[in-house]
């Protein structure tokens, strides 16, 4: 058995505190803990490992990852997070979910979250120039940052739409941030609204019947890790209501979805490895401003846009980062 395989398999015990590190010259460990399945997000955990080797950190060369993922059981996450932050890894990497849970669990060790949400608000923070604390990432723009934006794209998108639809996560604490962003652009917009809410896969399908019912004829769909991780029966049931929708990650997009609009959070990833690089070589999380998105993406997917039979604007197709055809 490879020694990572058996640092997999032996969960708490398999994390090596820093002065055990010092101890044995054996490289520091890092816990990447989500709270979302792992299968959705391997590109996201490349992305951290491409970070981390620009910064000069090879795993199972001189750094160990453990990955943990909480399957969108939310209830999981305080055992989760007490694995790494209990057992003394060197750092940890996680999603706002996850970073929240480790930051109840131990105000010392490291933490560099990745986050869509507004991380002061969320507590994870002091600020973003001086985070304070054991904590500093990245936010690739949610938390209502964005949702008047998007809003105003899919009525761009569907001009002819005189309702659309909010679909949000109730689960996810954003969602509330994005909702009243987008109730203050609707109004005005003079634009009609209609809410739905959901947290699993049944839950998602009832709710975009019920909009499609309620007369919604296009769909703003609100961040959350829940519908990343569905992202593939999301798009499929959004497809069967023949709804145009709005995204808000670029991974939509090319799964088949019609268009979206934020920061890469592969890009977040990459940048987080880049920290968990600093902060093993000594710098402290509370000395690292969290770092906001110096681009945002808006991708279109014109074979869905011929299939929905939506013309796609032309200044839309111009301002396009990405288009799939």
């Amino acid at each position: 058995m490879r020694r990572r395989d058996f640092i997999l398999a032996t969960g708490a015990g398999a994390f090596v505190g820093p002065h055990a590190v010092a101890a044995q010259s054996a490289p520091p460990v890092i816990g990447f803990l989500r709270s979302t399945p792992a299968a959705p997000f391997r590109h996201i955990a490349k992305a951290f490992r491409e970070g981390l080797k620009q910064a000069g950190f090879v795993e199972d060369a001189n750094v160990r990852i453990v990955e943990r993922y909480a399957d969108n059981e939310l209830a999981r996450l305080p055992e989760l997070a007490a694995d790494p932050t209990g057992n003394g890894a060197s750092l940890i990497v996680a999603n706002s979910l996850a970073a929240e849970a480790a930051k109840k669990i131990s105000a010392t060790v490291p933490i560099v979250f990745v986050t869509s949400d507004e991380p002061v608000q969320r507590g994870l923070v002091a600020s973003l120039a001086h985070p304070g604390g054991n904590a500093t990432g990245f936010t690739f723009w949610g938390g209502g940052q964005l949702a008047a934006k998007r809003l105003e794209l899919i009525r761009e998108l569907v001009p002819d739409a005189a309702v659309i639809g909010i679909l949000l996560d109730p689960n996810w604490p954003g969602s509330a941030a994005d909702l009243a962003d987008a109730q203050t652009a609707a109004r005005q917009f003079q634009q009609s609204l209609v809410i739905a809410e959901a947290g699993d896969a049944p839950g998602i399908a009832r709710a975009i019947a019920k909009l499609a019912q309620t007369g919604a004829r296009a769909l703003v769909v609100c961040g959350s890790p829940a519908f990343s991780s569905k992202r593939r029966i999301l798009i499929e049931l959004i497809a069967q209501h023949r709804l145009p929708a709005i995204y808000d990650l670029r991974e939509f997009v090319v799964e088949g979805g019609l268009i979206s609009y934020s920061a890469s959070v592969a890009e977040a990833y990459r940048q987080a490895g880049i920290y968990a690089a600093k902060i093993l070589q000594g710098a402290k999380p509370a000395d690292l401003p969290v770092q906001q998105p110096s681009r945002l993406e808006l991708v279109v997917n014109l074979r869905t846009a011929k299939t929905l039979g939506v013309a796609v604007p032309p200044p839309i197709l111009a301002r396009a980062d990405e288009i799939v055809e």
